[in-house]
C-alpha cells in the first residue's frame, strides 16, 4: 500500500503542492491524487517556485519530493492541454508555454544547490518519470513503476527523453521510449533510473535517512560538488578533467576542506562552517 502524506488541512480546494519541514530537509508533496498528481500548470508553477525558493534558503540542506495517494505523478495534465485545442492557434502558444515551464522546472531541480531526492511511492509516468530522472537521487517503493508511454498515444516523450537518457544507457532509454512499457522498481534500479527500492512502509523513512546523511556534510562542499557533477557531464574528457581540477583547487582552498582534512588527521568530528 502506498504511503499517503497529509500535512495541512486542504479545505474545499486542495493546494497542488504541500510543504513540510523535517529537520534540515523539506518534503514537497504533489497533492492532486484525484488527478494522479498530473503536472498541471498550477502544480508546475508551484513546484518551480518552491525549488527556486528553497535553493536560496540556507537552513535547508536537501529536498524530498513525493506524491499523495497511490500515484507519484502521471505526467502532464492531458485534459488541461487538450482543452486548449479550441484556441485560435489550436493550442500552439499554450503548449509552448507549458513545455517551457516544465523544462524550467526540470532544470531548476538539476541546478538547485541542495540535493533533491525523489521518494517514489507509485507509478511515475512520462513527465513524472522525467521528474524522477531529474532528481539527484531516487528511492522507490517496491510497488512503484516507471514508463514513458507517449508512443502509445501519438505523443513521443521527447522532453522526458532528455532526463531519461542522461540517467540510463542509450539502449535502455530507447527501449522505454519506443515500447512505452512499464518498468518495475527492481528493474529501474538495475538500469540506474533509481538508487534503491524499499518496502512501501519504509519509503519516507529511508528518504529522510538519506537526507540526514547529506545534512551531516558541508553544505558548501555539497553545492560545489553537485554543480561540478552536472557541468562535467556535458564536456569532452580532457575539458572535464581541466574543469574538475580547477574545482578541486577551489575546493581545497575552502575553509571546510581544511577543517575536514584536519579533523580526519586529528581523528575528530569536523565542524563545518555556517552557510
Amino acid at each position: 500500500m502506498a504511503q499517503t502524506v497529509q500535512t495541512e488541512d486542504a479545505g474545499d480546494i486542495a493546494p497542488p503542492l504541500l510543504r513540510e519541514a523535517r529537520g534540515a530537509a523539506v518534503l514537497l508533496t504533489l497533492n492532486h491524487p484525484d488527478q494522479r498528481n498530473a503536472l498541471s500548470e498550477a502544480l508546475l508553477g508551484d513546484l518551480l517556485d518552491a525549488i527556486e525558493e528553497l535553493s536560496l534558503n540556507d537552513a535547508v540542506k536537501s529536498i524530498v519530493i513525493t506524491g499523495n495517494g497511490p500515484v507519484f505523478c502521471a505526467g502532464h495534465d492531458l485534459k488541461e492541454l487538450s482543452s486548449r485545442r479550441s484556441d485560435a492557434d489550436h493550442g500552439k502558444a499554450y503548449f509552448s508555454e507549458i513545455m517551457g515551464l516544465c523544462s524550467r522546472l526540470m532544470q531548476a531541480v538539476v541546478r538547485c544547490p541542495k540535493p533533491v531526492i525523489a521518494a517514489v511511492q507509485g507509478p511515475a509516468t512520462a513527465a513524472g518519470c522525467q521528474l524522477v530522472a531529474s532528481c539527484d537521487l531516487a528511492i522507490a517503493s517496491q510497488d512503484a513503476t516507471f514508463c514513458t508511454p507517449g508512443v502509445h498515444i501519438g505523443l513521443f516523450c521527447s522532453t522526458p527523453m532528455i532526463a531519461l537518457s542522461r540517467n540510463v544507457s542509450r539502449k535502455h532509454a530507447m527501449e522505454m521510449l519506443l515500447l512505452g512499457d512499464e518498468v518495475e522498481a527492481a528493474r529501474a534500479c538495475e538500469i540506474g533510473l533509481i538508487n534503491r527500492t524499499v518496502p512501501p512502509s519504509e519509503l519516507l523513512d529511508a528518504s529522510f535517512l538519506m537526507a540526514e546523511q547529506i545534512a551531516s556534510k558541508s553544505a558548501a562542499v555539497v553545492k560545489i560538488g553537485k554543480e561540478a557533477f552536472y557541468r562535467q557531464l556535458e564536456m569532452p574528457l580532457s575539458q572535464a578533467y581541466d574543469y574538475a581540477s580547477e574545482v578541486m583547487v577551489t575546493n581545497m582552498l575552502h575553509r571546510d576542506a581544511k577543517e575536514g582534512i584536519d579533523a580526519f588527521l586529528e581523528k575528530r568530528p569536523p565542524k563545518w562552517s555556517e552557510p
